[in-house]
Protein backbone atom coordinates (compact mmCIF):
# COMPACT_ATOMS: atom_id res chain seq x y z
CA UNK A 1 0.00 0.00 0.00
CA UNK A 2 1.45 3.45 -0.95
CA UNK A 3 3.03 5.51 1.80
CA UNK A 4 3.91 9.19 2.17
CA UNK A 5 5.73 11.25 4.79
CA UNK A 6 4.84 14.88 5.45
CA UNK A 7 7.04 17.37 7.28
CA UNK A 8 5.43 19.77 9.75
CA UNK A 9 8.62 21.68 10.56
CA UNK A 10 7.77 25.08 12.02
CA UNK A 11 4.38 23.99 13.40
CA UNK A 12 3.75 23.10 17.04
CA UNK A 13 2.51 19.46 16.98
CA UNK A 14 0.30 20.07 20.03
CA UNK A 15 -1.47 22.94 18.28
CA UNK A 16 -1.64 21.18 14.91
CA UNK A 17 -2.87 17.81 16.17
CA UNK A 18 -4.95 19.07 19.10
CA UNK A 19 -4.98 17.97 22.73
CA UNK A 20 -4.67 14.17 22.85
CA UNK A 21 -4.44 14.24 19.03
CA UNK A 22 -8.15 15.07 18.72
CA UNK A 23 -7.65 16.84 15.37
CA UNK A 24 -5.63 13.92 14.08
CA UNK A 25 -8.48 11.57 14.95
CA UNK A 26 -10.91 13.81 13.07
CA UNK A 27 -8.79 13.48 9.94
CA UNK A 28 -8.60 9.70 10.32
CA UNK A 29 -12.38 9.49 10.72
CA UNK A 30 -12.90 11.67 7.64
CA UNK A 31 -10.59 9.46 5.54
CA UNK A 32 -11.10 5.86 6.71
CA UNK A 33 -9.11 4.56 3.72
CA UNK A 34 -5.95 6.26 4.99
CA UNK A 35 -3.79 5.53 8.01
CA UNK A 36 -2.37 8.65 9.66
CA UNK A 37 0.50 8.41 12.18
CA UNK A 38 2.30 11.38 13.80
CA UNK A 39 5.94 11.05 14.81
CA UNK A 40 7.66 14.18 16.05
CA UNK A 41 7.82 16.69 13.20
CA UNK A 42 6.59 14.19 10.61
CA UNK A 43 3.25 12.69 9.64
CA UNK A 44 3.25 9.26 8.01
CA UNK A 45 0.41 8.40 5.65
CA UNK A 46 -0.55 5.05 4.17
CA UNK A 47 -3.43 4.37 1.78
CA UNK A 48 -4.84 5.03 -1.67
CA UNK A 49 -2.69 7.54 -3.63
CA UNK A 50 -5.60 9.91 -4.37
CA UNK A 51 -6.68 9.83 -0.72
CA UNK A 52 -3.13 10.52 0.46
CA UNK A 53 -2.92 13.54 -1.83
CA UNK A 54 -6.15 14.91 -0.37
CA UNK A 55 -5.00 14.30 3.21
CA UNK A 56 -1.79 16.14 2.41
CA UNK A 57 -3.87 19.11 1.19
CA UNK A 58 -5.83 19.02 4.47
CA UNK A 59 -2.61 19.24 6.49
CA UNK A 60 -1.31 22.05 4.26
CA UNK A 61 -4.50 24.03 4.85
CA UNK A 62 -4.39 23.41 8.59
CA UNK A 63 -0.77 24.54 8.77
CA UNK A 64 -1.66 27.68 6.82
CA UNK A 65 -4.45 28.47 9.30
CA UNK A 66 -2.17 27.75 12.25
CA UNK A 67 0.55 30.02 10.85
CA UNK A 68 -2.01 32.77 10.23
CA UNK A 69 -3.91 32.62 13.53
CA UNK A 70 -1.34 31.02 15.89
CA UNK A 71 -3.98 28.51 16.97
CA UNK A 72 -6.49 25.99 15.63
CA UNK A 73 -10.00 25.20 16.81
CA UNK A 74 -12.27 22.25 16.17
CA UNK A 75 -14.36 24.51 13.97
CA UNK A 76 -11.25 25.30 11.91
CA UNK A 77 -10.56 21.60 11.37
CA UNK A 78 -14.21 20.87 10.54
CA UNK A 79 -14.19 23.72 8.02
CA UNK A 80 -11.03 22.43 6.34
CA UNK A 81 -12.48 18.92 6.16
CA UNK A 82 -15.68 20.34 4.66
CA UNK A 83 -13.62 21.96 1.91
CA UNK A 84 -12.37 18.50 0.95
CA UNK A 85 -15.73 16.77 1.31
CA UNK A 86 -15.93 13.34 -0.42
CA UNK A 87 -12.17 13.41 -0.95
CA UNK A 88 -12.19 15.95 -3.79
CA UNK A 89 -9.83 18.90 -3.74
CA UNK A 90 -11.71 22.13 -3.25
CA UNK A 91 -9.44 24.39 -5.25
CA UNK A 92 -11.21 25.21 -8.55
CA UNK A 93 -8.14 25.87 -10.74
CA UNK A 94 -6.73 22.36 -10.14
CA UNK A 95 -10.01 20.46 -10.20
CA UNK A 96 -11.34 18.70 -13.24
CA UNK A 97 -14.46 20.41 -14.66
CA UNK A 98 -16.58 17.29 -14.26
CA UNK A 99 -16.00 17.42 -10.49
CA UNK A 100 -18.16 20.54 -10.34
CA UNK A 101 -21.29 18.74 -11.54
CA UNK A 102 -22.18 18.69 -7.85
CA UNK A 103 -22.94 22.35 -7.20
CA UNK A 104 -22.31 21.88 -3.48
CA UNK A 105 -18.56 21.66 -4.06
CA UNK A 106 -17.03 24.37 -1.83
CA UNK A 107 -14.83 27.13 -3.19
CA UNK A 108 -13.48 28.82 -0.07
CA UNK A 109 -13.85 29.05 3.69
CA UNK A 110 -14.20 32.60 5.04
CA UNK A 111 -12.56 33.84 8.27
CA UNK A 112 -16.01 33.59 9.89
CA UNK A 113 -16.24 29.90 9.01
CA UNK A 114 -18.75 30.33 6.19
CA UNK A 115 -18.34 27.92 3.28
CA UNK A 116 -18.64 29.73 -0.06
CA UNK A 117 -20.06 27.45 -2.72
CA UNK A 118 -22.33 27.67 -5.78
CA UNK A 119 -26.01 27.98 -4.93
CA UNK A 120 -27.49 27.27 -8.34
CA UNK A 121 -26.79 25.20 -11.42
CA UNK A 122 -25.57 28.23 -13.37
CA UNK A 123 -23.26 29.28 -10.56
CA UNK A 124 -21.85 25.74 -10.54
CA UNK A 125 -21.26 26.08 -14.29
CA UNK A 126 -19.46 29.36 -13.60
CA UNK A 127 -17.05 27.64 -11.21
CA UNK A 128 -16.63 24.72 -13.60
CA UNK A 129 -15.84 27.04 -16.50
CA UNK A 130 -13.33 29.01 -14.43
CA UNK A 131 -11.45 25.76 -13.89
CA UNK A 132 -11.35 24.98 -17.60
CA UNK A 133 -10.76 28.39 -19.23
CA UNK A 134 -8.21 31.17 -18.78
CA UNK A 135 -10.71 33.90 -19.71
CA UNK A 136 -14.31 33.76 -18.51
CA UNK A 137 -17.13 36.23 -19.09
CA UNK A 138 -19.96 36.08 -16.57
CA UNK A 139 -23.03 38.05 -17.61
CA UNK A 140 -26.23 38.40 -15.62
CA UNK A 141 -28.44 40.66 -13.50
CA UNK A 142 -27.65 42.11 -10.10
CA UNK A 143 -27.50 39.74 -7.16
CA UNK A 144 -26.60 36.59 -9.09
CA UNK A 145 -23.22 36.22 -7.39
CA UNK A 146 -21.04 37.19 -10.37
CA UNK A 147 -18.53 39.30 -8.45
CA UNK A 148 -18.75 37.36 -5.19
CA UNK A 149 -17.91 33.99 -6.74
CA UNK A 150 -15.21 35.51 -8.96
CA UNK A 151 -13.47 37.05 -5.93
CA UNK A 152 -13.82 33.78 -4.00
CA UNK A 153 -12.13 31.91 -6.87
CA UNK A 154 -9.34 34.49 -6.93
CA UNK A 155 -8.73 34.31 -3.16
CA UNK A 156 -8.73 30.50 -3.30
CA UNK A 157 -6.14 30.60 -6.10
CA UNK A 158 -3.95 33.01 -4.11
CA UNK A 159 -4.25 30.93 -0.94
CA UNK A 160 -3.26 27.81 -2.85
CA UNK A 161 -0.21 29.57 -4.40
CA UNK A 162 -1.59 29.07 -7.91
CA UNK A 163 -1.15 32.77 -8.63
CA UNK A 164 1.07 35.39 -7.04
CA UNK A 165 -1.37 38.26 -7.18
CA UNK A 166 -5.02 39.28 -7.37
CA UNK A 167 -5.95 42.35 -9.42
CA UNK A 168 -9.51 43.66 -9.16
CA UNK A 169 -10.62 46.42 -11.50
CA UNK A 170 -13.70 48.47 -12.31
CA UNK A 171 -14.49 51.38 -14.59
CA UNK A 172 -13.90 53.98 -11.88
CA UNK A 173 -16.51 56.47 -13.03
CA UNK A 174 -19.46 55.59 -15.19
CA UNK A 175 -19.30 56.62 -18.84
CA UNK A 176 -15.63 57.38 -19.18
CA UNK A 177 -13.76 57.50 -15.87
CA UNK A 178 -13.49 61.30 -15.75
CA UNK A 179 -12.01 61.70 -12.27
CA UNK A 180 -10.76 65.27 -12.46
CA UNK A 181 -13.95 67.03 -11.44
CA UNK A 182 -14.37 64.96 -8.25
CA UNK A 183 -13.12 66.42 -4.93
CA UNK A 184 -10.28 64.85 -2.95
CA UNK A 185 -7.09 62.99 -3.79
CA UNK A 186 -6.85 59.97 -6.08
CA UNK A 187 -7.97 57.40 -3.49
CA UNK A 188 -10.87 59.56 -2.31
CA UNK A 189 -12.02 59.97 -5.91
CA UNK A 190 -12.09 56.27 -6.76
CA UNK A 191 -13.01 54.77 -3.38
CA UNK A 192 -16.82 54.83 -3.89
CA UNK A 193 -16.53 52.93 -7.17
CA UNK A 194 -14.16 50.29 -5.82
CA UNK A 195 -15.85 49.82 -2.44
CA UNK A 196 -17.83 46.70 -3.46
CA UNK A 197 -14.60 44.93 -4.38
CA UNK A 198 -13.02 45.79 -1.02
CA UNK A 199 -16.20 44.56 0.69
CA UNK A 200 -16.01 41.19 -1.07
CA UNK A 201 -12.33 40.82 -0.17
CA UNK A 202 -13.06 41.79 3.41
CA UNK A 203 -15.51 38.91 3.75
CA UNK A 204 -13.06 36.34 2.40
CA UNK A 205 -9.72 37.31 3.96
CA UNK A 206 -8.81 38.10 7.58
CA UNK A 207 -8.51 41.84 8.06
CA UNK A 208 -4.81 41.78 8.96
CA UNK A 209 -3.98 39.49 6.04
CA UNK A 210 -5.92 41.68 3.61
CA UNK A 211 -4.17 44.83 4.86
CA UNK A 212 -0.78 43.13 4.52
CA UNK A 213 -1.64 41.80 1.04
CA UNK A 214 -2.69 45.26 -0.13
CA UNK A 215 0.46 46.82 1.34
CA UNK A 216 2.74 44.20 -0.25
CA UNK A 217 0.90 44.37 -3.58
CA UNK A 218 -0.32 40.76 -3.52
CA UNK A 219 -3.83 42.19 -3.83
CA UNK A 220 -4.51 45.28 -5.91
CA UNK A 221 -7.77 47.14 -6.46
CA UNK A 222 -7.40 49.59 -9.32
CA UNK A 223 -9.57 51.67 -11.67
CA UNK A 224 -9.70 50.29 -15.20
CA UNK A 225 -8.08 53.42 -16.66
CA UNK A 226 -4.90 52.72 -14.68
CA UNK A 227 -4.44 49.23 -16.18
CA UNK A 228 -3.14 50.65 -19.47
CA UNK A 229 0.43 49.70 -20.40
CA UNK A 230 0.80 46.93 -17.81
CA UNK A 231 1.54 43.21 -18.17
CA UNK A 232 0.14 41.04 -15.39
CA UNK A 233 2.04 37.80 -14.81
CA UNK A 234 0.83 34.93 -12.64
CA UNK A 235 -2.22 36.96 -11.66
CA UNK A 236 -5.91 36.37 -11.17
CA UNK A 237 -7.51 39.43 -12.77
CA UNK A 238 -11.15 40.45 -12.42
CA UNK A 239 -12.94 43.20 -14.33
CA UNK A 240 -16.21 44.02 -12.59
CA UNK A 241 -19.11 46.16 -13.91
CA UNK A 242 -17.70 45.56 -17.38
CA UNK A 243 -20.85 46.84 -19.08
CA UNK A 244 -19.45 50.32 -18.38
CA UNK A 245 -16.20 49.63 -20.25
CA UNK A 246 -15.98 50.76 -23.85
CA UNK A 247 -14.80 48.42 -26.60
CA UNK A 248 -11.30 49.93 -26.57
CA UNK A 249 -11.12 49.62 -22.77
CA UNK A 250 -12.24 45.99 -22.94
CA UNK A 251 -9.52 45.23 -25.50
CA UNK A 252 -6.97 47.05 -23.35
CA UNK A 253 -7.95 45.03 -20.28
CA UNK A 254 -7.88 41.64 -22.00
CA UNK A 255 -4.47 42.30 -23.53
CA UNK A 256 -2.92 42.94 -20.08
CA UNK A 257 -2.78 39.19 -19.39
CA UNK A 258 0.71 37.77 -19.06
CA UNK A 259 2.00 34.22 -18.60
CA UNK A 260 0.19 32.01 -16.07
CA UNK A 261 -2.62 34.55 -15.61
CA UNK A 262 -6.37 34.16 -15.89
CA UNK A 263 -9.24 36.62 -16.01
CA UNK A 264 -12.91 36.80 -15.13
CA UNK A 265 -15.03 39.61 -16.57
CA UNK A 266 -18.40 40.27 -14.94
CA UNK A 267 -21.24 42.59 -15.83
CA UNK A 268 -24.92 43.20 -16.49
CA UNK A 269 -25.60 44.32 -20.06
CA UNK A 270 -28.99 45.72 -19.03
CA UNK A 271 -27.45 48.28 -16.67
CA UNK A 272 -24.79 50.05 -18.71
CA UNK A 273 -24.22 53.71 -17.83
CA UNK A 274 -22.70 54.55 -21.20
CA UNK A 275 -24.72 57.08 -23.18
CA UNK A 276 -24.66 54.83 -26.23
CA UNK A 277 -25.41 51.27 -25.12
CA UNK A 278 -24.00 49.86 -28.35
CA UNK A 279 -20.50 51.08 -27.39
CA UNK A 280 -20.38 48.80 -24.34
CA UNK A 281 -17.35 46.52 -24.59
CA UNK A 282 -19.22 43.76 -22.78
CA UNK A 283 -21.98 43.74 -25.38
CA UNK A 284 -19.61 43.75 -28.34
CA UNK A 285 -17.11 41.24 -26.94
CA UNK A 286 -19.75 38.50 -27.00
CA UNK A 287 -19.59 38.61 -30.80
CA UNK A 288 -15.90 39.43 -31.20
CA UNK A 289 -14.47 36.61 -29.08
CA UNK A 290 -17.15 33.98 -29.60
CA UNK A 291 -15.74 30.53 -30.36
CA UNK A 292 -12.14 31.12 -29.25
CA UNK A 293 -10.70 28.14 -27.38
CA UNK A 294 -9.93 29.01 -23.74
CA UNK A 295 -12.58 31.76 -23.61
CA UNK A 296 -16.10 31.03 -22.41
CA UNK A 297 -19.27 32.98 -21.71
CA UNK A 298 -21.55 32.05 -18.80
CA UNK A 299 -24.99 33.62 -18.49
CA UNK A 300 -26.76 33.92 -15.15
CA UNK A 301 -30.50 34.49 -14.86
CA UNK A 302 -32.77 36.04 -12.26
CA UNK A 303 -33.34 32.50 -10.90
CA UNK A 304 -29.70 32.61 -9.74
CA UNK A 305 -30.26 35.69 -7.53
CA UNK A 306 -28.98 35.04 -4.00
CA UNK A 307 -30.02 38.35 -2.39
CA UNK A 308 -33.31 39.35 -0.78
CA UNK A 309 -36.30 37.30 -1.98
CA UNK A 310 -37.81 40.39 -3.65
CA UNK A 311 -34.81 40.98 -5.93
CA UNK A 312 -35.93 38.27 -8.37
CA UNK A 313 -39.38 39.88 -8.57
CA UNK A 314 -37.87 43.34 -9.05
CA UNK A 315 -35.67 42.11 -11.92
CA UNK A 316 -38.64 40.34 -13.53
CA UNK A 317 -40.79 43.48 -13.27
CA UNK A 318 -38.12 45.63 -14.96
CA UNK A 319 -37.66 43.03 -17.71
CA UNK A 320 -41.40 43.10 -18.41
CA UNK A 321 -41.37 46.90 -18.41
CA UNK A 322 -38.46 47.04 -20.86
CA UNK A 323 -40.19 44.58 -23.18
Amino acid sequence: MPEKTLSIDGADPLLLFGFNDVYLRKIENAFPDARVTARGSEVHLKGDPDTLQTVERVFDEMMTLLDRNNHLTEDDVDTVLALFDTGREASPPHTRPEDFQDQRTPILSTPDGEIIKPRSENQARLVQSAAANDVLFTIGPAGTGKTYIAVALAVAALNNHEVNKIVLSRPAVEAGEELGFLPGDFYEKVAPYLRPLYDALGEMMPRDELAESLEQDRVEVVPLAYMRGRTLKSSFVILDEAQNATTSQMKMFLTRLGPHSRAIVTGDVTQTDLQDRSTSGLIQVQHILKGIDGIEFIYLEREDVARHRLVQDIIAAYEEHDE
